[in-house]
C-alpha cells in the first residue's frame, strides 16, 4: 500500500511540473501567461460577446462594442486563462442531456426534492404544443447548462392528473429555486408568465429570480451594518460592482451554496460617499471580496481565479467543503492508487487484472467501512469545535499561492481528460519497467510467466486447497490420494457432505510433544561414530523443527551384527534381530533399527521410558502404519497419549483426519493426563 501511496504522489508532483512546463512553453509561443489581463478594447466584438455569456450577464440590447466592452469591465478583470477558457467552451459543440420525466413520482424526486439547485422545466400540455420550439429549446438548455442549472420536459399525456392538479393546463414554463435559505429548505416553483419566447428574455427571466435569493445593498450605511454583523455565516463574499444584477455565475454559486456561504451583491451605482469603502480596504470595483474570521481575501489575485463558474465554484469548494466532497475525493485517490496495482503486479496479464479486481474491491471495501463511523463521529453534538477547527485549517491552507496552483491544475487537467490518462498510462509504464528491471535483478521467475502458466498454478492451488484444506496451509510434503486414486474425487463429488467440514487451524501440530525412541543398555553417543545426516536433514524438512543430530554405529557393525546373529550368537533373539525384524517405513528408523540389538543382551533391550513424556502412554509400536519402534525414530504423542511415528501421525493429521487413530480423542483437545503405574523391577527372579 505504502509503494502504491509513493508512486501516486510522485504522479501528482510530474503533473505539477507538466503544467509549469506547459506554462513556460505557452509563454514563449504568445508571449503571455494565463494570470496576465487581458484589454478588452483588443478584443473583437464575438470574443467580448462570448465573456459576457460564460459570466451570464445579458446583452441582447446593446448594438454596440464599446457598450458591451464596458459591461465585460463592469463585471470583473478579464484574465487570459478565462478568454482561453471560454473560446474552448464555445467551440466544444457537446449536447447537452435534457431530463425527460415519466411521472409525478419522477419529478417530484428529481426537482421538487432538490434543495441545491435550480431546474428548468417546459411543461407540454396534453394536445397542445410546447411553448418554446425545438431549435430554440436546445439553445436554452446549452445557455443554461453553463451555470449548473438543469433541464428537463415534462409531458402531461403521460401524467394528466397531476397536471390539473397542479393547474398546468396550458404549456408554459416552470422554474425551480429553493425557497430559503438555509441548507435542505423549502423548493418554490415558478410560473414563466411573459409574452415572448425568445431565448435571451426567458435568460433574463431565470436569472432574476436567482439574483432575488441573494441579499442586495444599496447604501454605505447599510454595508457598514451588514459589514460589522455577525450572524451564522462565518463565510461571506461580496460583489462591490456597478451593474443592476449581479452576474448569473454569482446566483447560481448563491444557490449551490445555500448555508455553507452568504453571497452579498452590492451596488454602488449611485454612490456619492464612497469613503466606508476605503477604509474596510476597498478602493477600487468590481471587486469580488472574501470576507471570513481569519480576514479579507481578495479573489482574481492568484492563479486560476477567473471569473467564471467552475472556477469559482473550486475555489469556494476548497474553503468550505462538505462532507460529501471530501468522501468524492478520498474516494477518486483511493481508486487511483489502487490502479497503480496493475503496472505494480508482475507476471501475466491475467494475473495483473486479477490482482487489480481484487486491489479495488479491497480498498473501496475499506473506504465505505473507514467512512461510516467517521459520519457518526462527526453528528456528534459537542464536536462543533472540531469542526469549525477543521474548517479554519482549510480556509488558511487554500488562501495560499500553492492552493491556487493546484485549483489551476485540476481546472486544466479535468477540462483535458485525454492528457490526464495519457500522464497516468505513461507514469504506470514507467513503474512496470523500472520494476520488471528490478526483479529481473533478483532473479524472480514470475517476471516471464504466461497467462497459462499462471492460470495452472492458480488451478493447482484452488484445487489443493478445496480438497485439502488442513494441507495447504502446511510446509511439508505429502504424497495426495487423488494422484493414485482418482474414484477418490469422484466419490467426494458425490457425497457433497465432504465438502463441509470446518476447517481447523493446523498450529496445534507443531505444539505436540515429540523426542527420540531409545533403549537401555546401549552404547553411549561417544561410542556411536556414525552421524546420518541426511536422515536429519529429512526429519528437519518434514517437521520444521531443529532436532540434535545423533551418533549411531557404521553400516559395517550392522553387517556385523546381523552375521552374528545368522550363527546363533547367544544374546541376540530372532525377535530383536534387526535383520528378521519388520522395519518401520520412516526412513532414519530403518537406518537405526540395529542400534538396540547390537551391543548388549536381550535384558539390555528395554526401551528408556525415562526418556518419554509422564502423560504419555507406553507402548512399542505404531498402530499406523504397524511396525515395531526402533532406537533413535522420532515420536510424537497426542492429548489423549498415544504414541506414534513422527511422520505416520503428521500424514493422518494432514489427510484432514484431527483424531487420535486408536480411542479418536480430537487431536487439538486437551485431556486429562494418564497417570503411570509404578513399574516393576526388571531384576530376574532368584
Amino acid at each position: 500500500m505504502w509503494v502504491k501511496l509513493c508512486c501516486l504522489l510522485l504522479y501528482f508532483l510530474a503533473l505539477f511540473v507538466l503544467a509549469r512546463v506547459f506554462e513556460a512553453v505557452a509563454w514563449y509561443e504568445s508571449g503571455f501567461l494565463a494570470t496576465q489581463l487581458v484589454d478588452p478594447v483588443a478584443l473583437s466584438f464575438r470574443k467580448l460577446r462570448t465573456i459576457l455569456e460564460c459570466r451570464g450577464l445579458g446583452h441582447s440590447g446593446l448594438p454596440e462594442k464599446k457598450d458591451v466592452r464596458e459591461l465585460v469591465e463592469k463585471s470583473g478583470d478579464l484574465m487570459e486563462g478565462e478568454l482561453y477558457s471560454a473560446l474552448k467552451e464555445e467551440e466544444a459543440s457537446e449536447s447537452v442531456s435534457s431530463t425527460n420525466f415519466s411521472g409525478e413520482m419522477h419529478f417530484y424526486e428529481l426537482v421538487e426534492d432538490t434543495k441545491d439547485g435550480i431546474w428548468l422545466v417546459q411543461v407540454i400540455a396534453n394536445g397542445r404544443n410546447p411553448l418554446v420550439g425545438k431549435v430554440h429549446w436546445e439553445k436554452m438548455v446549452k445557455k443554461v447548462s453553463r451555470f449548473g442549472i438543469r433541464t428537463g420536459t415534462f409531458n402531461c399525456s403521460s401524467d394528466p392528473r397531476y397536471c390539473k392538479r397542479r393547474g398546468w393546463l396550458k404549456s408554459t414554463l416552470i422554474m425551480s429555486v429553493p425557497q430559503t435559505s438555509t441548507s435542505k429548505g423549502k423548493v418554490m416553483l415558478k410560473e414563466y408568465s411573459g409574452r415572448k419566447v425568445e431565448v435571451e428574455h426567458i435568460f433574463k427571466w431565470i436569472t432574476a429570480h436567482a439574483a432575488s435569493r441573494i441579499k442586495t445593498i444599496y447604501s454605505s450605511q447599510h454595508l457598514k451594518e451588514e459589514w460589522n454583523k455577525s450572524d451564522q455565516y462565518r463565510v461571506k463574499i461580496y460583489l462591490f460592482a456597478n451593474l443592476d444584477q449581479p452576474p448569473a455565475f454569482f446566483s447560481a454559486l448563491s444557490v449551490k451554496f445555500t448555508g455553507r456561504v452568504e453571497f452579498i451583491f452590492v451596488n454602488v451605482e449611485n454612490w456619492d460617499n464612497k469613503s466606508y469603502m476605503a477604509e474596510i480596504g476597498i478602493y477600487k470595483t468590481p471587486s469580488y471580496i472574501l470576507r471570513t474570521p481569519e480576514g479579507i481575501y481578495r479573489y482574481g489575485n492568484n492563479t486560476g481565479e477567473f471569473i467564471s463558474l467552475r472556477a469559482m465554484d473550486s475555489f469556494l469548494r476548497s474553503l468550505q467543503p462538505e462532507v460529501n466532497d471530501l468522501f468524492v475525493l478520498s474516494l477518486v485517490l483511493v481508486n487511483l492508487m489502487a490502479w497503480m496495482d496493475l503496472f505494480i503486479t508482475q507476471g501475466a496479464t491475467i494475473k495483473r487484472f486479477v490482482v487489480l479486481i481484487s486491489t479495488l474491491g479491497t480498498y473501496n471495501s475499506l473506504l465505505i467501512i473507514s467512512w461510516l463511523p467517521v459520519l457518526g463521529f462527526l453528528q456528534l453534538p459537542y464536536l462543533d469545535s472540531f469542526y469549525e477547527y477543521s474548517l479554519k485549517l482549510f480556509r488558511y491552507s487554500n488562501t495560499t499561492t500553492l492552493a491556487s496552483w493546484v485549483r489551476a491544475d485540476w481546472m486544466f487537467y479535468s477540462s483535458h481528460p485525454a492528457l490526464f490518462l495519457s500522464t497516468y498510462l505513461g507514469h504506470g509504464l514507467l513503474i512496470d519497467y523500472f520494476e520488471k528491471k528490478r526483479r529481473r535483478n533478483n532473479n524472480t521467475d514470475e517476471v516471464n510467466a504466461n497467462n497459462l502458466e499462471w492460470l495452472s498454478s492458480l488451478w493447482d492451488w484452488y484445487t489443493s486447497y478445496l480438497f485439502h484444506p488442513i494441507a495447504s496451509f502446511q510446509h511439508f510434503p505429502f504424497d495426495s490420494d487423488w494422484d493414485e486414486d482418482p474414484d477418490l474425487f469422484l466419490e467426494r463429488l458425490a457425497f457433497p457432505d465432504l465438502w463441509l467440514h470446518p476447517l481447523i487451524p493446523t498450529d496445534y501440530i507443531k505444539n505436540l510433544p515429540m523426542w527420540r525412541f531409545q533403549c537401555l543398555g546401549a552404547h553411549s553417543d561417544e561410542e556411536m561414530l556414525e552421524t546420518f545426516a541426511d536422515s536429519e536433514s529429512d526429519s528437519d524438512s518434514e517437521n520444521k523443527e531443529v532436532f540434535s543430530s545423533d551418533r549411531e554405529v557404521s553400516e559395517d557393525d550392522e553387517l556385523s551384527t546381523c552375521h552374528r546373529c545368522s550363527e546363533g550368537e547367544r544374546g541376540c533373539g530372532a525377535e530383536a534381530c534387526p535383520c528378521a525384524s519388520h522395519y518401520c517405513h520412516h526412513e532414519p528408523c530403518q537406518r537405526r533399527a540395529s542400534s538396540c540389538s547390537s551391543y548388549g543382551s536381550a535384558g539390555d533391550l528395554e526401551p528408556d521410558w525415562s526418556a518419554w513424556p509422564s502423560d504419555m502412554l507406553h507402548c512399542t509400536e505404531c498402530v499406523v502404519c504397524l511396525e515395531n519402534f526402533a532406537k533413535g525414530c522420532l515420536l510424537m504423542g497426542l492429548p489423549c497419549g498415544h504414541v506414534f511415528h513422527q511422520n505416520c501421525i503428521i500424514k493422518w493429521l494432514a489427510g484432514g483426519r484431527h483424531c487420535c487413530p486408536v480411542c479418536r480423542w480430537a487431536s487439538y483437545k486437551k485431556k486429562q493426563p494418564y497417570t503411570h503405574p509404578q513399574p516393576l523391577s526388571s531384576e530376574p527372579p532368584s
